[in-house]
């Protein structure tokens, strides 16, 4: 009986036996994967907008890294075959030959199936946590949230958008009115977001916040300020010609701070007769009615308040 051989190992045009292709691949592209990930995590992950003056940015900021972690090795994957692709099976002078016919490869097939079928399902999954812990993740969830704060001492604040100026308004503090955004370090914050003529946007970068401005609209978003320092408010939606002038400044300053500022201002507008001026706190208000009260505010207070009527200092037209 004729003595058995082991098959052979595939041989190459030049008759030599073909290294194990995959596995070199894979040692090459594991490698840089793991440096990258690790690149990503410990270098640049720490300096990721919008950083981590906020709860919500602090989620934001951890979002942006997992979501880069997940695709690094991806892209890294496709680039190491390309590159081996192009030294090992170039064409060469003199070899004419076609390659290999290739068929149906069932491991690889289910591989690639269960791979991606894994990570598209743990993007599902990380992203509803994602949006439930932070409340929302910042963004605006309409009068009815769906996604909530645990906790009973939310500070609830009021952020009106008009022509071209957000103001803010204090419901716990006898509904007195700011044209700065100040908030306390550590304190869930319930902002409710309207406007009294177009549609604005609330964008407090920093902070991670953005919900839309929408007339008669009341859009709840959710944050808790972790850190001290400034910021600042943009309007996002193009609202009219002084739409890029619409900014102001917030910060957030220790509850101590923000107790004796938000006091102190409540008072002085109640002995200025702004807080009898203005109309009743409410969700949303009357566009056709608060222009009236506003202007009766600016000219007894001098004070820029819920108005309808703000206009830039530079503006050449003023009411």
């Amino acid at each position: 009986m004729a003595e058995s051989q082991a098959p052979a190992a595939p041989a190459g045009s030049d008759g030599r036996a073909e290294p194990n292709h995959g596995l070199r691949i894979f040692l090459i592209w594991i490698v840089l994967a793991l440096v990258a990930d690790l690149l990503i995590w410990f270098v640049w992950y720490p300096h990721l907008p919008p950083g981590r003056m906020s709860e919500s940015a602090e989620h934001q900021q951890l979002d942006i890294a997992v979501l880069a972690l997940a695709a690094a090795p991806v892209m890294l994957f496709v680039w190491t075959y390309f590159g081996y692709t192009l030294v090992n099976w170039r064409h060469r002078d003199g070899d004419d030959d076609d390659g290999p016919p290739i068929f149906g490869h069932t491991g690889l097939q289910a591989t690639w199936i269960g791979g991606t079928a894994v990570i598209v399902l743990a993007a599902f999954v990380f992203g509803t946590v994602e949006l439930i812990v932070p409340a929302g993740a910042g963004a605006g969830e309409g009068p009815l949230p769906v996604w909530k704060p645990s906790g009973h001492n939310l500070l609830q604040v009021q952020v009106i958008g008009q022509q071209w100026q957000f103001t803010y308004r204090y419901p716990q503090f006898g509904g007195m009115e700011s044209t700065t955004l100040v908030l306390p370090d550590n304190r869930p914050v319930e902002f409710h977001v309207t406007s009294l003529d177009v549609i604005h946007s609330f964008w407090a970068y920093l902070l991670a916040v953005k919900a839309d401005a929408n007339p008669n609209v009341d859009n709840v978003a959710y944050t808790t300020p972790k850190h001290t320092g400034g910021f600042t408010v943009r309007c996002s939606e193009l609202c009219g010609i002084w739409h890029g002038a619409m900014f102001d400044s917030g910060r957030v300053t220790t509850p101590t701070a923000f107790q004796a500022w938000a006091r102190a201002t409540e008072l002085r507008e109640h002995q200025l007769g702004v807080l009898a001026a203005l109309p009743p706190y409410a969700l949303t208000y009357d566009p056709t009615v608060v222009p009236q009260l506003g202007q009766e505010v600016v000219k007894v207070a001098g004070i820029t308040g819920a108005n309808g009527y703000y206009y830039p200092p530079s503006d050449p037209e003023q009411p």
